[in-house]
């Protein structure tokens, strides 16, 4: 994040000196509503030894007293913390999230207050505020200090929003809450600012957080809200430059409160793998560029929107598997694109994740490991962070349903990461994506395969010139041999370099569907109508069952990112305004300005591409079997020869 050089410190001192009053205000105040309605919904659990709405600890009182304008409407009781308690049914313990709610709602408002009382010293709003309660305030100033009461109160209620916001994020989860619009938004001064977000607070709890799962989610649903809704009052507000043109900084949160912009939380754990460049990446060239359009698409994602553009246009990746033989370069991709992102994300200062899942979390415990294969999709699905997930060796972590040399923790991680990648609830937002990688993909359960939308053929250097660049690359400098006939790295400059393998798959190249291209070409002619194409795929189909229309779909997705067949120029990674920080439709429309249209010859290439994938698995896995089945019979025969020559 930009950070203007008028930053202000906001000190612990003075936040921790608001927490008792913060926490009263948690506790419990009554409140009429003016702007909302109040909700039908059951009362916070009640303390029989107190009245309604009224606190154990000492209340927060307002200094501008005559400001609030009466209502004949009856007082709400407003108790959070009972609200946040009886969030889980009644259980006698306060839980883990019911905890971090609490200690996040009491920082947030002890920050706001503080960031209140520094606005009301900077503007003179204290020194009118004395005045007022002296009763020696000038006829001739009374505009000015209502105008800055309300400027206060946004401020405040800004701050507020932000700080639940930012405290809370590292909490969110897959769970999302709809609550709609805030509606008591108040601005006569900042306590009753805060006693209508308060009260409307404690209206969304009782509505939306009937389960503890949705405690969280509520409560961050609402501070985007108020967020939002204060922002919009905010732009034709008066006397709000020295909020808004400010920095306030909290160093203990690592919060930076910027005027009405958002302030994000970087979730992601620092790095520390060997990052690759792609020019040490030899070989490769689809995957390679493939990965690197990807990088620059997960920047392209909308922390307001909740949503990338690129997926909103079909031409996202939001899962893809790698398979190679060993050796071919998959690791090497992994760090090329992990750090690639890595260098985005800390250009634009957004929140960057990665996490692999390993085979060591696999776990003996029944249950456990789809616990933690659950763990690991939740994070990196965060729509707080740009997310990278990788399954490295995935046919030795997820097993293949139905076989029974697959542990139960294998099976469970299948049922998770295939109800996460393509199941009923799954909701591509563009923020991340998930790379399956294996040197044996055959060994992957075809349905689990299916769901990885795009495939990488990571199968390393291949040509003359390919060998000869890996050679250099590794070799380093500490020699001096020289070159020879070679213009170094030439073969692998990625735009002819992909056209060129692209162009290789105007034919199959695996011998099962070479035979079904050429039957089809021999009975219908050049596939050059959808008609043709679709008959083109019932005849893969018919050689292979197992090419559904989950394969279709893939293919399309892929015929779809071929039409976005373009690369984000490198300036809008390094220079975010020109890009990154733009609105959601701005970049939607810069997209879809570059989007190419589709053509007879990326179809026919996505599809071979594809089906040979899948041929080259079904003849590994057919091959693999029968070698297996060869070795048993021998093994059996040799030992029936050896039991009858002990007989003898």
């Amino acid at each position: 994040m930009n950070v203007p050089g008028n930053q202000m410190e906001l000190r612990e001192e003075d936040i921790r000196a608001r927490y008792d009053v913060a926490t009263a205000l948690l506790s419990g105040f009554d409140h009429t509503p003016r702007l909302a309605r109040a909700k039908d919904m059951a009362p916070a659990k009640s303390a029989p030894e107190r009245s309604s709405g009224i606190g154990t600890r000492r209340r927060f009182r307002s200094t501008t007293p005559g400001l609030v304008t009466r209502s004949t409407a009856r007082p709400d009781g407003v108790r959070l913390i009972e609200r946040i308690e009886a969030s889980d049914g009644g259980d006698a313990l306060v839980s883990a999230e019911q905890a971090v709610v609490m200690q996040g709602l009491r920082r947030a408002l002890a920050i706001a207050l503080a960031l209140g009382d520094q606005f009301s010293e900077a503007t003179g709003l204290a020194a009118l505020k004395r005045a007022n309660l002296e009763d020696s305030l000038a006829e001739v100033k009374r505009a000015e200090f209502t105008e800055l009461l309300a400027a206060e109160a946004l401020a405040v209620l800004a701050a507020f929003a932000n700080a639940t916001g930012f405290l809370l994020a590292s909490h969110a989860s897959e769970t999302q809450v709809e609550i709609g619009a805030v509606e008591e938004v108040l601005t006569d001064n900042a306590p009753l600012a805060l006693h209508g977000a308060l009260w409307e607070l404690d209206q969304e709890l009782a509505t939306f957080a009937d389960e503890l799962p949705k405690l969280v989610p509520t409560v961050l649903a609402f501070a985007e809200q108020l967020m939002e809704k204060v922002a919009l009052r905010a732009g034709n507000a008066p006397r709000l430059e020295a909020f808004a043109s400010a920095s306030y900084r909290v160093e203990v949160d690592d919060l930076t409160l910027q005027g009405f912009s958002p302030s994000r939380k970087t979730r992601g754990a620092a790095l520390t793998m060997a990052f690759k460049k792609p020019n040490e990446v030899v070989g490769n060239h689809i995957a390679k560029y493939q990965a690197m359009k990807l990088s620059k698409m997960l920047m392209a994602y909308d922390f307001s929107r909740k949503m990338n553009p690129f997926a909103e246009l079909g031409g996202f990746i939001f899962t893809f598997m790698g398979d190679g033989a060993p050796g071919t370069g998959k690791t090497t991709l992994i760090q090329m694109m992990a750090g690639l992102v890595n260098e985005y994300c800390q250009n634009a200062d957004y929140p960057f994740r990665y996490q692999n899942f390993s085979i060591d979390q696999i776990d003996s415990y029944q249950g456990k490991s789809g616990q933690n294969a659950k763990a690991f999709v939740t994070n990196v699905l965060d729509p707080g962070v740009i997310g990278f997930g990788t399954i490295d060796d995935i046919d030795q972590i997820a097993g293949k349903r139905g076989d029974k040399q697959s542990s139960a923790g294998q099976q469970e991680v299948t049922a998770v990461f295939m109800e996460a990648f393509a199941g009923a609830g799954t909701v591509v937002r563009g923020n991340c994506t998930f790379g399956m990688f294996s040197n044996y993909p055959e060994n992957v359960d075809d349905a689990l395969r299916q769901r990885a939308g795009a495939r990488f053929l990571v199968d390393g250097p291949q040509t003359r010139e390919d060998y000869i660049d890996i050679l250099a690359l590794l070799m380093g400098k500490n020699h001096a041999i020289p070159l020879g006939a070679h213009e170094l790295f030439a073969a692998q400059q990625i735009k002819s370099a992909v056209a060129a393998s692209f162009e290789g798959y105007a034919r199959p190249r695996e011998a099962g569907l070479l035979a079904v291209w050429d039957q089809v070409e021999a009975d219908i002619g050049a596939l050059d109508t959808v008609a043709k194409l679709g008959s083109y795929l019932k005849a893969i189909q018919q050689a292979d069952p197992r090419f559904t229309g989950r394969a279709i779909k893939n293919i399309t997705d892929a015929v779809k990112v071929r039409a976005m067949d373009f690369e984000l120029p490198d300036e809008w990674m390094e220079q975010p305004d020109l890009f990154l920080f733009k609105s959601y439709d701005e970049k939607l429309l810069m997209i879809r300005d570059m989007t190419q249209p589709i053509t007879v010859e990326m179809v026919v290439q996505e599809i071979n591409r594809y089906a040979d994938s899948e041929f080259r698995y079904a003849d590994k896995s057919d091959e693999v079997a029968i070698e297996a089945a060869v070795r048993d019979m021998g093994r059996m025969e040799e030992a029936k020869r050896r039991y009858l020559r002990g007989k003898v």
